[in-house]
């Protein structure tokens, strides 16, 4: 059996992707999520992927994200 050390080496090796799956995955075991609450939010995120996908909405790239909401604090 692994040790917390080894477990994290290996965990550090891991594409992001991956590593944030495991993140997920053990802050599940923490705090577990409401059902009611993650289907509504399976809800949100699929209606923002159809308006995606569709051209209604149109994406910011982070950086523009992060970017505007700096300068709105830098006042």
């Amino acid at each position: 059996m692994h040790g917390m050390k080894e477990i994290i080496e290996e965990a550090e090796c891991l594409p992001v992707e991956e590593r944030v799956m495991v993140i997920d995955s053990l802050l599940r075991t923490i705090n577990p999520p409401l059902a009611e609450v993650e289907i509504e939010w399976i809800k949100v995120a699929n209606r923002r992927l159809a308006e995606m996908r569709s051209g209604r909405v149109e994406a910011v790239p982070g950086g523009e994200v992060f970017d505007r909401i700096r300068s709105r604090f830098e006042k």
